[in-house]
Parts: C-alpha cells; sequence; structure tokens
C-alpha cells in the first residue's frame, strides 16, 4: 500500500518515561505562551510520523488511531501525497483563488463536483477548515433561501466560529462566555438508538426526533421560515452516532416538503473514511450542501463547501477567502483523492469491519463496553458502569485512553464516554491486532482499580 511505516520496524516502541525528558521540556515552554484554551488530552510532543506511525521527540514510536483527528486519511506523510506537495511547492506557494486563477484550484473543484452525490451540476467554495466549511454554508443557506432560521442537532459539532459555533449543540464550554450567539437557530435530538428507551430495533427514537421538529413548526417557528438542517450523516464528537436506517431518507423528505435545504457536514464522516466518499451515501439521499475538510488533503490545512449550481447563486464578492483554495493544499487533495479511489476506501470497508469485528469480541470480555458502533474507520466504543442501565462513565473513559497512551496507543474520546477510533485509512489488520491487544490490557487495569 506504500504507507511509509516500513521506517519502523517495530510500533509501539516506548524506549522512556512518558514524557520524556525532552517532551516535558517542550510542553514546559509551550504552556507558558500558547492559548489555555487548547485541550491536549495527554503529553504527547510529536516529532514525525509515518503511515499509522507516531515517534515523539524522545524517540518513542506510537500507534496512532487518531490520525491528527481524522485528518491524516492517508496516513502520516505518505509519500505520493508529500511528492505532490514538493511539486507544487517548487511552482508557486500561493496566489488568491479569490483574485485569480490557477489550474490545482480549477482542477480540485472539477474533481469534488463530480464526486459529490446526487444527479446535476455542483459548485465548489474552498476554504481553510471545517468551521470555515459551516460558515460558507450557514451564509449560502440564508442568502438563496432569504430565510433565516437553521435546525440543528444536540450533540452535533460544527465548529468553533461564531456562526458555526451557534449551530454546535456538543458542549456547553465550547459555548458558554460567548452569547449573543447567531440568532434563530434551533436544536433538536440526533436520534440514537443505543439510547432508544421505546423501540430501538425500530428505530423509535428517529420518530421521536421527527416530532420534535414538527412540534417545532407548530409552536416556534413556521417551516417556510427555515432555510436549512444542516446534520451530521454519523454524528461525530457527539458520540460516533449511527443514526437509524431511515432518518437522513425522512428528514430529506420532511426538507423538500417545505422548500428547505439539507446540508451535510461530512467534515468528520467524509473523504472515504465510512468506506465511501462522502458518508451519506450509505442512505442514498442527495445533500442540497455538503460540508467537508479534515481527511480531505491528509494534513494540509483546506476545506470545501460544495453545493448544487442552482443554489450557488450569490453574486461576485457575497464571499471569499483568501487562502481557501491554497494551490499546495490542492495538489495534497488531488494525491489523496487518487489514493482513495484506488485502494484506501476499500481498505477502510475491509479493515473496518475487521476493527468492529474485534472490538465486539473485546466487548465479550469486558462489561464496561456498553456498545460498539460504526461504519467503515470511523468506530466508536461506548463505555458504561453497567449494560442494564447504561450510565456514562467519562472518568473510565479519560483513565482508559491515558492507559492506552502509557502504552503506547493513542486514542481519543467523543461524546459523554465513548472511545473514538479514526485510525489512518492505511492501517492494516496487524496494527489492529496490536491496538486489540493494548486495550485488553488497558481495560482490564482500569477495571481492577
Amino acid at each position: 500500500m506504500g504507507d511509509g511505516n516500513a521506517s519502523y520496524a517495530q510500533v509501539p516502541l516506548l524506549r522512556t518515561e512518558l514524557p520524556g525528558p525532552r517532551a516535558r521540556e517542550v510542553i514546559a515552554t509551550d504552556e507558558e505562551f500558547t492559548s489555555p484554551s487548547y485541550t491536549r488530552v495527554y503529553p504527547l510532543v510529536v516529532a514525525r510520523g509515518r503511515g499509522a506511525a507516531i515517534e515523539d521527540l524522545d524517540g518513542n514510536i506510537f500507534l496512532d488511531f487518531t490520525a491528527g483527528i481524522a485528518v491524516c486519511a492517508t496516513g502520516h506523510c505518505h509519500p505520493h501525497v508529500v511528492q505532490a506537495i514538493r511539486d507544487q511547492a517548487d511552482q508557486f506557494l500561493h496566489m488568491s483563488g479569490t483574485d485569480f486563477y490557477y489550474e490545482p484550484q480549477r482542477d480540485l473543484a472539477r474533481k469534488l463536483a463530480s464526486l459529490a452525490p446526487g444527479s446535476g451540476r455542483k459548485r465548489v467554495f474552498f476554504t481553510n477548515s471545517g468551521a470555515e466549511s459551516v460558515e460558507a454554508a450557514f451564509k449560502l443557506a440564508r442568502y438563496h433561501t432569504r430565510r433565516q432560521h437553521m435546525v440543528s442537532f444536540f450533540g452535533a459539532f460544527h465548529g468553533r466560529t461564531l456562526g458555526a459555533l451557534s449551530l454546535t449543540g456538543s458542549k456547553v464550554t465550547q459555548r458558554e462566555g460567548f452569547a449573543p450567539l447567531i440568532p434563530q437557530v434551533s436544536h433538536v435530538d440526533y436520534p440514537n438508538c443505543y439510547r432508544c428507551e421505546t423501540m430501538p430495533a425500530s428505530g423509535g427514537c428517529c420518530m421521536a426526533t421527527l416530532d420534535q421538529i414538527e412540534n417545532l413548526f407548530q409552536r416556534t417557528v413556521s417551516p417556510r421560515e427555515i432555510a436549512a438542517f444542516i446534520v451530521e450523516p454519523i454524528q461525530g464528537e457527539g458520540g460516533y452516532i449511527v443514526p437509524p436506517p431511515d432518518f437522513h431518507r425522512r428528514l430529506k423528505a420532511l426538507a423538500d416538503q417545505y422548500g428547505i435545504l439539507y446540508i451535510v457536514d461530512e467534515v468528520q464522516s467524509g473523504m472515504g473514511r465510512t468506506g465511501k466518499m462522502f458518508a451519506i451515501e450509505h442512505w442514498g439521499v442527495e445533500p442540497d450542501i455538503i460540508c467537508t475538510a479534515k481527511g480531505l488533503a491528509s494534513g494540509m490545512p483546506l476545506g470545501a463547501m460544495i453545493a448544487k449550481a442552482e443554489i450557488m447563486n450569490w453574486k461576485k464578492g457575497a464571499h471569499a477567502s483568501t487562502f481557501g483554495g491554497n494551490p499546495v493544499s490542492c495538489v495534497a487533495a488531488m494525491a489523496t483523492i487518487e489514493l482513495l479511489e484506488q485502494e484506501l476506501m476499500a481498505n477502510a470497508r475491509t479493515t473496518g469491519e475487521y476493527l468492529k469485528q474485534r472490538l465486539i469480541e473485546l466487548a465479550a470480555r469486558h462489561s464496561l463496553i456498553g456498545d460498539v458502533r460504526g461504519i467503515g474507520l470511523m468506530i466508536g466504543m461506548e463505555l458504561v458502569r453497567d449494560r442494564a442501565t447504561k450510565l456514562p462513565v467519562p472518568d473510565v473513559r479519560e483513565r482508559l485512553i491515558q492507559a492506552c497512551f502509557q502504552r503506547g496507543l493513542l486514542l481519543l474520546g467523543c461524546g459523554a464516554s465513548t472511545v473514538r477510533f479514526c485510525p489512518p485509512l492505511v492501517v492494516q489488520p496487524a496494527e489492529i491486532d496490536t491496538a486489540i491487544g493494548i486495550l485488553d490490557a488497558a481495560l482490564r487495569d482500569v477495571a481492577a482499580s
């Protein structure tokens, strides 16, 4: 697969205590000068990476199942992506695509327009991040519909800029102190079959969500004043929650009934992570607008907002970005998409199924694991106090993540009590076996403590 992992004979390999002496020095000076708002989960100071491996300043080598928060889709420093970046850097680094033309931006826009699900012509607006893609979609939805209200979901994370934050319904700490946010945004529950107390097998949570929306229509906002629904195909920061099979189809039908746009936030779930280019393709729903970023350029800063051509009808100057569509990021994205189409989406499907099955086997041995869910290499493992009450245990989740770090496995949490698995799409079954072995030992230690 050419993922660059060959430079490491053993992964993980720990040579010092964690953090090591050089890492401790960097952490001390970093925290003196950087923003205290940063949320560093464990004391990892990165020196280099290859494939699914990360090496720190002290020579400790870790197995990375975070991919830089689902960003490095092709693994760290994939040679094909690195070569594309080098070649473009020799030509020119920047010439704002807002004001000038250049081939890398044109080529990527054409490619993304062809990849976006649904019939008809698409147009692309380039950004630097997922939050900017959401901001652009928010503005376009209002501009096109001449409506102001938006409907989002509890548990959703759409970004931290003011408009995206207004749509976010993930954690109080992300919103506290920043009021007033953008007005005329309503939130409803995202359907979660694991938490459904009525009809989990038949997706009763889906009907409950649709009932909440109908209640909004009757009590607080006319559907003819709503510009868009914005929804994650699979909820990311909210806990890697896969909705019931008919949720997106029913929600899209409701949107179409009232001329409401359907915006899908594919920032975390898109670019091959679920085994398809965009996760919404699993449900056969045609969105009006797609927001993407993270894995798009496999480590380079780039996002995109893709919309039906008839919807992206704003006039010149209505929205712009100095760095969005940077030529170096664009060629990195083209190289990433080439690898996704050749082999990595298929690998996400097969190794994702293997990882999910290994986690299910692990759950049979550890009562702390209440649920394993996900598609492709976007998998969540929910930890609970006990399976009868399904009470979340965020403190246990954090201890487990720290225990895995101390053993050389990099993981992150999401939701109230979920461990997320979003490794690079180059991950191999042998690396999954290694991760499961580490998890098994860490779960035993955490349970004993």
